[in-house]
């Protein structure tokens, strides 16, 4: 009767046990879904192959931006190296991503990347500090505007990333505040919390001096002098320039 007893006692601690695996994953899925998702994807594509790549992002951008749970997707080449290519994209939740996977410009570009690339694609899932909405994720530029893009990859020394992120929380309301600025955030790494991004959208190369000599700048500045791994920091900037069609204002 022991026996009997005991070998219930453990299937039923088993099936509670269960239940409780599947309600915690359930759990995570459900806040996954109200997650927004963000990626970044560089290529670096063989010169023969560029313009007909850049025809396959292009595509994808239009056509994602005409999703309704699609939050932003924009398209860059680096001015100094248009041989690398850059899209930015965030989605209402990682479903959503995963959902547009399947669509055909998605594929395209999977299939031409098998040969048009000169090294894999990176692939840099972030998460957004201090989050903006989708309606200022697609400001854009006016028509009369130079449009400079700056990105700066930040790798910061281990155990500064609270005081960089405390820094960030403090200007980002003055750097968004500035006439010039379009767009301006900051990311972190999902994968090693002491790398982060910032995506700097300007109306003019006027607009980015302004920003540099603005004083809120200043201890932005002095962090990056003093706590990053590898200064100078300026190595980590890159001057974008979008081409995926634009919608101006």
């Amino acid at each position: 009767m022991k026996v009997k007893t005991h070998a219930v006692y453990e299937k039923t601690l088993l099936g509670f046990s269960a239940l409780i695996l599947f309600t915690a994953s359930l759990a995570k899925a459900q806040n996954s879904d109200k997650t927004a998702f963000a990626q970044i994807t560089r290529y670096e594509v063989k010169k023969e192959n560029q313009e007909i790549f850049k025809k396959a992002i292009t595509d994808y951008v239009l056509n994602s931006l005409s999703t309704e749970n699609n939050i932003m997707s924009e398209a860059y080449f680096e001015q100094e190296n248009q041989s690398v290519m850059w899209l930015f994209e965030r989605w209402e939740n990682e479903s959503a991503f995963e959902k547009f996977q399947k669509n055909s410009k998605a594929k395209a570009i999977k299939t031409l990347a098998k040969t048009a690339l000169a090294k894999p694609e990176k692939i840099i899932e972030i998460k957004d500090l201090e989050p903006i909405s989708k309606q200022e994720w697609r400001k854009t530029s006016k028509k009369e505007d130079k449009q400079l893009t700056i990105m700066l990859f930040v790798d910061a020394k281990a155990g500064t990333e609270e005081n960089f992120k405390t820094i960030y929380h403090k200007a980002m309301p003055e750097f968004r505040s500035e006439a010039g600025v379009v767009t301006y955030q900051l990311s972190q790494f999902k994968e090693d919390k002491t790398q982060f991004v910032t995506f700097e959208k300007f109306r003019s190369n006027d607009a980015f001096q302004y920003h540099l000599n603005f004083p809120p700048i200043q201890p932005v500045i002095d962090y990056l002098n003093t706590s990053i791994k590898k200064p100078p920091f300026q190595d980590g900037i890159h001057n974008l320039i979008e081409f995926a069609p634009l919608f101006r204002e």
